[in-house]
Formats: structure tokens, sequence, C-alpha cells
């Protein structure tokens, strides 16, 4: 099974235009009958240009009135087969929750297909592996299937995919399904520690933070030094959501082993992108046979009335890109909201540099993810700082004062001076993004950034009152207005 998927693999890593264009044809085809198909000529369609030129780039927003319908029972708006779950979308820029179409062929052929393509592709790389003579423990989301009307049903996605999963997987995953869908984080927490802890566990698979926090929790609970004490064969850890690079270190030194490999994989509510095929390369390989077909829009021209979109045919490496998808989900030219820099093309492999909403751009600035996560890497290193969680927002101008950032930061280990940390941050910026360091030049615009060593716990506080304990949930790294760090502060100065 794995060898003719692993050549399935290949051959879009070869022919990625080709199978991209039997993805489309084929989606077109699928949907030309629905209400969509319909309204937009989906059976005269001829070309990506003139899928282009008929169908408008969504964002959520405007998607939102036809998945409404479609909740409350009505079919085929969309896409032809019954589409009765959602997934409940965390994680976004917006407070509002976004409910993701999920039908059986996003299931099969994309959210199922890339969790086997990750056993086969770790397979290849680690062809003595272990992986399947224990359990796999993901660390899903916290909500419990939900009923929203007598049709439809939503919750987060790692509810929806546990729910329909075949009974055989109960054999090779833990904790048990009860426990995996618990609504409430800290019970949830305690209950995964008894059962898992005597279970041999050979693989992870979540969000590095709230990985951290269910292994530190463990530790606490057993009292063992590292997690090898508790289960000596853990070799894998799949991780997604956030970048790994803040984390890599905890990890390092909480699971000591040369033997523990390390896995990105780029999945969400939307659908499962890509995963990351070589070892030693922190770029992921693009999913192009998944029943999704990816357009790119070039950063700067998202919010245009109708911005230029190029297919994997001509993308360029180095340049910043916002995706859109249209999915055998029932999504048409849907903005996900991430952006994505093509590290290399034909294999098309990328890496994930930011939201299009995430950012700060006060000033002209345009520091995306990508640009923090960097110059918070260096300044890690030159002060031999570690970092939990962080977030960063404009100061903006007064009628004396100038621009700045303000950078709220929980360090597992502080820097012995803070005040140098934030001279090599602001430093590696300028390095890394010359809109910033234009900004900075002679402190004429931007002054230099504040940074706030936080007291330990208190993004997770802020989480929990939020309701947004565990799962997919996380910090805003960047936010262009003031919401949640002055909500961060309120509360740290009410703690005192």
């Amino acid at each position: 099974m794995n060898t003719k998927r692993l050549h399935q693999i290949d051959l879009f890593r070869k022919y990625p235009i080709d199978v991209q264009r039997e993805t489309f044809f084929k989606l077109l085809d699928e949907a030309k009958d629905t209400w969509f198909g319909s309204t937009y000529g989906y059976s005269e369609i001829q070309s990506f240009n003139e899928f282009q030129e008929r169908v408008p780039v969504s964002s959520y927003e405007e998607y939102k009135p036809l998945i409404t319908r479609v909740m409350a029972g009505e079919q085929n708006l969309f896409w032809p087969s019954e589409v009765k779950w959602f997934a409940k979308s965390s994680g976004t820029t917006s407070d509002k929750s976004k409910f993701i179409p999920v039908s059986s062929e996003a299931l099969e052929d994309c959210h199922f297909r890339g969790g086997k393509d990750i056993i086969a592709i770790y397979s290849q790389n680690y062809p003595d592996n272990k992986l399947i003579s224990g359990k796999g423990l993901t660390l899903g989301g916290s909500h419990q299937i939900s009923s929203y009307s007598n049709q439809s049903y939503y919750g987060d996605l790692s509810a929806i995919i546990i729910e329909n999963l075949p009974f055989w997987a109960d054999f090779i995953r833990t904790p048990s399904q009860d426990v995996a869908l618990m609504d409430e984080w800290e019970e949830k927490l305690e209950e995964i520690t008894r059962q898992t802890v005597r279970e041999n566990v050979t693989s992870l698979a979540g969000v590095p933070s709230w990985n951290l926090v269910l292994i530190k929790h463990i530790l606490d609970f057993t009292g063992k030094n590292n997690l090898l004490e508790v289960w000596p064969n853990l070799e894998l850890f799949t991780h997604g959501g956030v970048n790994f690079t803040p984390y890599r270190e905890q990890f390092n030194k909480l699971i000591p082993s040369d033997q523990m490999h390390y896995l990105e994989v780029y999945n969400a509510s939307e659908g499962h992108f890509a995963i990351q095929d070589e070892p030693d390369k922190e770029d992921m390989l693009l999913m192009l046979d998944y029943g999704i077909f990816f357009e790119f829009i070039p950063a700067e021209e998202v919010g245009n009335p109708h911005p230029p979109a190029l297919t994997v045919e001509n993308v360029i490496p180095g340049k910043n890109y916002a995706i859109v998808i249209s999915t055998n989900g029932g999504l048409w030219r849907y903005l996900i909201g991430d952006t994505i820099v093509f590290t290399s093309t034909f294999p098309h492999k990328i890496r994930i540099s930011g939201r299009t909403k995430h950012f700060i751009n006060a000033f002209g600035e345009e520091v995306i993810i990508e640009n923090a996560e960097k110059a918070l890497a260096i300044s890690c290193a030159k002060t031999n700082a570690v970092i939990s969680e962080y977030t960063a927002a404009p100061i903006y101008m007064g009628d004396e004062a100038k621009g700045s950032h303000e950078w709220l930061i929980e360090f597992e280990k502080a820097p012995a001076d803070l005040d140098y940390f934030a001279s090599v941050l602001d430093n590696a910026l300028c390095s890394l993004n010359s809109d910033y360091e234009a900004k900075r030049y002679k402190s004429i615009t931007l002054v230099m950034p504040t940074v706030r060593n936080l007291p330990h716990g208190t993004f997770y506080n802020w989480l929990s009152s939020k309701g947004k304990l565990g799962g997919q949930h996380k910090v805003p790294r960047l936010s262009n207005d003031r919401k949640t760090v002055d909500e961060i502060l309120v509360m740290v100065n009410e703690d005192k």
C-alpha cells in the first residue's frame, strides 16, 4: 500500500501541472449541477482563465450565507453529496467562529489521506521505525460534536475526524474517544494523563504549545525527569498550527534523544495542504492530489477587487502568496487567510509565512509572522533565552510620541538583560524587513520596540478567560490593533 502511494506522491512531484489540471476539471464536473455550478456555468468552463473570470475570490464573510443555508438543511448548493459536518474553526484572526463544510469526499480524500501519507512519508524516511508497534496520542480539539439542526453537526475538525474514523483506529490511538472529545481542558488533561502513562505511546501529534502543557503535566504526575522515562519508544512528533522553532529547544530537553523525529504538517479545517517530506529541510511538500485546486495571489494584491491569481505553473520561489482554494468540500475560490512562500518548484515546496490579517502594518512597516519568528530566534540565540509564548502590537503615535511596537513575551528562560534582547530584536527586524528598517532609520517614524517579560502562565490564563484552552487555539502572534495586547496587560496589572 505504501509503495503504491509513494509512487503517486512522486507523480505530482514531477508533474504538478498535470495533476492540478486533472483535479480542477474533476471538481468542476462533480459540482456542475449544484446551485453554484449552475450559477457560474461550470459545464461550459474550458480553462483556468475562464474559471477565474467567472467565479469571484471569496472570504468566509462572503461565503457565510451559503454555508448557513446548508447547515439549516439545504443541499446541493455548492457540493453534490450530502454535507452535514461542519468544522468549527478556531485560531482565526476574528473572534467569530467559522463553520467550514466537510463533505465525505473531503474526509476520505483529503483529511484521512493526509494522515495516511504522514505515515507513508515517515516510513520512507525511517524504514526501521516502530511507529505502528505502539499507539499515537493526538491532542486535538476540545469540543463534542454539537447539533446545529436535525440535518447538520459541528465541532472541531479533530472531533469530526475521530467521530468518522473506522472502528479499527481505536486499536492504534490513545486516549479513548470519550476522553479525546472532552470539553473541559483541565479535566481532559488529567484523564489523558491517567489513560496514557501506561500505554506504549510511539507518536504524538498536535500544536506544540498545547503538547508542552501536556508533557509537563505528565512529568509532574509521574515524577519522571523526561518523557522517554514514561514512553521509551516515543519516536515522532507531528506538529502544526504554529512555528516550531521557538519550542524546539524545550522539546529537545524534555525528550532527550537523537532518535526522536519531528515532522511538520500544514492542515486546517479547510483541508490538509502540505507535509514535510525531507527531515533535514524546513519546508513542506504541497499535496496536490487531495481534491484541492490551488491558486496563489501575490500578498500585496489581497484586497483588490480583481486580484491576479496564479496556478502551480506560474508561481515563483521566494515570493509571498495568499492561498486560494477550490475543494471537494464545496469551497470555491476561497481565501483561507494564510500566506506562504515557495521554497522550490518541481517539486512544489512551501513554508508558511503568516496570515493575510496577522501582521503589523500601522506605519507602513509590513512586519509579517515570518519576520517576527526569525527575529525572535536570532534574539534568543544571542541572549541565551527561550520563549514560551508571545504577542506583539503597535504603540500608536501620540501628540509628541513616535510610533513603536510592543512585545509581550513569556519566557521559559528569560534573557539576563531585557534591554539588550530588545536591541537585538530591533536589529534583527531591520535586517529582515527593509520597510521596518526604513521606518526605524534615525527613529524618524518608529522608535525602539518595548519588550515586556510577562509572568509565567499569563497567556494560558488569557486563553482560559476566552474559553480557548486546548486543541487548535493559539495566541495571535501579531495584531495590527491593540485589542489583545491591552486585554493581557489589564489582566497582568489586576494580578499584581
